[in-house]
């Protein structure tokens, strides 16, 4: 059976060990973080099937897959290190500088035989697969445009404030363009409990991983709920500490495209405990690598996006407790 490797047992990595286990895709999860004290206590509680790594996964020794889940900031290094051992990776970060690093390391991970899998959460990541599962019905896609609602653990908690403050990266008319974070305000609606909430530009890293899938899209953007409190203190530090868990939060992709010369938008979204939906991820898409008959992309690094049959994905989310809904009009 495979070992795989769990860097960081944080909100995600905690639940991302507990999945590979409960499956049985498995045998053995070798686990570090660089917080000893809960390090052990993480490694007591997950029980039989868990080994603690002396330090970081050095070596990697014996590991069919890495999954890092550590915070943003932290996943370049040990993506080189299991690239260079033939081991592939799945990352969770969203932080738009260390995804686009991650993505540089296609050509090593390719001439390695290998994968890095790149931005693996709720969003980028559950918003990914949805992308491409509204992507069937055209013919052409024309826009892409991702909101999200929410944050896991205190590492997303601080993320999201990083985020909003930072200039937003989209893909417009053939090129990169940068808007102030915290601009360009719009309504976006969630699926329910979520509802309504207005969103922003942020420094987010949708566009990174959706462009190289949709390269004749005019447009890709993202945008990040946030309340006036969260705009007007994003310059300042976090005022008050995150909470170990942020609640239910939401992701909603809009897809604008052509049918057969009509012009057309279809719209769905996912709900979840953010930090639950990118455990259920980052599970999903090691199983698949692991899997000695799954379809996989030649070797390289990429988003989700990328994945052969994203029904089939997105079907394996919903039984881990993702709720996926799209939107539909009356049409009168």
């Amino acid at each position: 059976m495979p070992r795989v490797g769990v860097l960081g047992l944080g909100a995600v990595g905690a639940q991302v060990t507990r999945q590979l286990l409960a499956t049985g895709a498995v045998d053995e999860v070798v686990v570090s973080d660089v917080d000893q004290r809960r390090l052990s206590s993480r490694a007591e509680e997950l029980g039989p099937g868990v080994t603690v790594a002396a330090s970081g996964l050095d070596g990697l020794d014996g590991l069919d897959a890495v999954a890092l889940c550590t915070p943003a900031g932290h996943h370049l290094e040990p993506a080189r290190r299991a690239v260079l051992a033939r081991i592939p990776v799945v990352s969770i970060s969203d932080r738009p500088s260390e995804v686009r690093s991650l993505l540089t390391l296609g050509a090593r991970a390719a001439r390695r035989g290998t994968w890095v899998i790149a931005a693996a959460g709720f969003s980028p990541g559950v918003s990914c697969l949805l992308a491409r599962w509204l992507a069937r019905e055209f013919d052409v896609v024309d826009e892409i445009h991702v909101a999200k609602d929410g944050t896991g653990g205190p590492a997303c908690a601080r993320q999201h404030h990083r985020a909003l403050k930072s200039p937003s990266l989209d893909w417009r008319d053939g090129e990169w363009t940068r808007r102030p974070g915290g601009s360009g305000r719009e309504l976006a609606w969630f699926p329910e409990p979520v509802s309504a909430a207005d969103c922003y530009r942020a420094a987010l890293a949708d566009a990174l991983v959706l462009q190289p899938v949709f390269s004749d899209a005019r447009r890709i953007t993202a945008r990040l709920s946030a309340s006036r409190q969260d705009r007007f203190t994003s310059w300042l530090p976090m005022l008050t500490p995150p909470h170990a868990d942020g609640g239910v939060g939401a992701v909603r992709v809009e897809v604008r495209g052509r049918r057969e010369g009509m012009h057309q938008t279809r719209v769905a979204g996912g709900v979840a405990t953010p930090s639950t939906a990118a455990a259920a991820m980052v599970g999903v898409v090691v199983e698949r690598l692991l899997a000695s008959d799954a379809i996989l992309p030649m070797p390289g690094a990429f988003g989700v996006a990328k994945l052969a049959d994203p029904g089939a994905l997105l079907r394996e989310l919903r039984g881990r407790g993702i709720t996926l809904q799209e939107f539909v009009g009356l049409g009168l």
